[in-house]
């Protein structure tokens, strides 16, 4: 890392700006990607009108934002409700200076040579998950300061949705750190190009995507639970909460929160391209050609496997249905946030086994065999045994459109005025018990007292 303390201020300077310009073209063309490839998988076309291919779709709807109507709700807090949308901006921004976006490149015009690479940290991969948890804070704000049911319950979402699936994305992560043994993220991309498979006597690097493989899948879960995006974007749930958290906002600070997660998309696609892909090295067989794993082909390569992880988030957007609240906690704190630590223990086991020798020994395969064969029997023959439901209540007294509902009661459920909450009309009970008359049954004659009082109303005599 001393070679980022080496560059004078001004290439520093140029660096950034590039890497904000990368960011800001990569976010433009992400929203123009994403209608293309879901107009596409729904027989359409997608933008077309606006520059070729419709590339300047983007650029014109943000023209439209920003001379839009920009209000502010008469009950918001009104300093919370202006700065909500910088403080999930801004850090969706910074988390690209210390990805690496390409090796060592020589600067145009010039014979200096330098990663293309703003800065880099010793723990820079953290640097990176506390930002993404610094975002959030925008959102939290964002839906409490804007007076709105809706947008509260929003940021409340928001907030538990970060809690649950960050834990799992950080478990997922420490798997990387223990092979690469650094969290700084040039030193992971240095790490995964070092040959470590061989096959047919030539030697290959392994990335982590391989050799990591539960870690992968639980990072690639977890970053769109991060992110809010389908079949996890239920802070935005337009069915149930209108937009969500920004439901109040309007012109240039709503294009702020819509910008926003897709630099976010593309934060998190590029800290999966960078643990787990190799960075901005070249794919096998591209790798064994020499000039192709170096210089400016980096570029090529890590804008490549960004957009595959950007056409993941597109695809499930366009397939999956988004889930109901508690099959999205659940999925998260028993499944994902279990299977994390269990694969964790079994890495830092398998990490110190291969140290110490463990596996060269018969004794280990022996016991492993015996644990393997156990866990295969339980998993076919163990568990309780198959019980019957528990038989539900019948429903015999229970009217399903009454009081104007239209499904019948579930379970123990009563309705309002069966159960006391609310009284009813009392019916009409008749005076005497005989049998009623039919509807076409012909009027009873007049008695004599009736035709001697002539007051007597048609009313009366019925």
């Amino acid at each position: 890392m001393d070679v980022f303390l080496n560059d004078p201020w001004w290439l520093v300077l140029i660096k950034a700006v590039f890497a904000l310009v990368f960011l800001l073209v990569m976010t433009l063309f992400t929203i123009w990607f994403e209608r293309r490839v879901v107009g596409l998988m729904q027989h359409r076309k997608g933008p077309t009108m606006n520059g070729p291919f419709g590339l300047l779709q983007s650029l014109a709807d943000g023209m439209k934002l920003m001379f839009k109507e920009d209000f502010t709700p008469k009950n918001a807090e009104k300093v919370v409700f202006m700065i909500a949308p910088f403080v999930m901006a801004i850090p969706a921004v910074t988390a690209i200076a210390v990805i690496p976006i390409a090796g060592v490149v020589q600067i145009p015009f010039t014979d200096i040579s330098t990663p293309l690479q703003v800065t880099d940290l010793p723990v820079s991969v953290l640097f990176i998950v506390a930002l993404a948890s610094v975002g959030v804070y925008g959102i939290v704000l964002a839906g409490w300061s804007g007076g709105s049911t809706y947008s509260l319950l929003g940021a409340l979402r928001s907030s538990a949705q970060v809690i649950s699936y960050e834990i799992a994305m950080g478990l997922a992560l420490v798997g990387v750190f223990l092979y690469a043994g650094s969290l700084s993220t040039s030193e992971i991309v240095a790490a995964q190009a070092q040959p470590n498979f061989t096959l047919f006597g030539q030697t290959f690097p392994l990335w982590y995507c391989v050799m990591l493989i539960p870690s992968f899948a639980i990072y690639l879960i977890s970053m769109v639970g991060e992110t809010n995006r389908a079949p996890f974007d239920l802070p935005e749930a337009e069915g149930e909460l209108v937009g969500g958290f920004h439901t109040e906002y309007s012109s240039m600070r709503f294009a702020m929160f819509f910008m926003a997660e897709y630099m976010n998309m593309i934060t998190v696609s590029a800290l999966a391209t960078t643990l787990f892909l190799g960075g901005w090295h070249a794919p096998f067989p591209f790798n064994l050609v020499p000039g192709l794993d170096q210089g400016w082909w980096g570029l090529l390569w890590f804008v490549l496997k960004v957009l595959f992880f950007l056409f993941l988030f597109v695809w499930l957007r366009g397939t999956l249905p988004r889930l109901r609240y508690d099959q999205f906690m659940s999925f998260g704190w028993k499944w994902l946030i279990p299977i994390s630590l269990v694969w964790l223990m079994a890495v830092a086991a398998f990490r110190l086994g291969n140290r110490e020798g463990w596996f060269s020994t018969p004794t280990f395969w022996v016991i492993a065999g015996i644990i393997l064969v156990g866990l295969i029997v339980l998993t076919f023959v163990g568990g309780d045994e198959d019980t019957e439901p528990p038989e539900l209540e019948p429903y015999d007294h229970f009217d399903a459109f009454a009081g104007g509902y239209p499904v019948p009661p579930q379970g123990s459920q009563q309705l309002p005025e069966l159960a006391g909450l609310l009284v009813g009309e009392e019916p009409q009970v008749a005076q005497d018990s005989a049998p009623p008359r039919r509807a076409h049954a012909m009027p009873p004659e007049p008695t004599n007292a009736d035709q001697t009082n002539p007051e007597t109303t048609r009313e009366e005599q019925s």
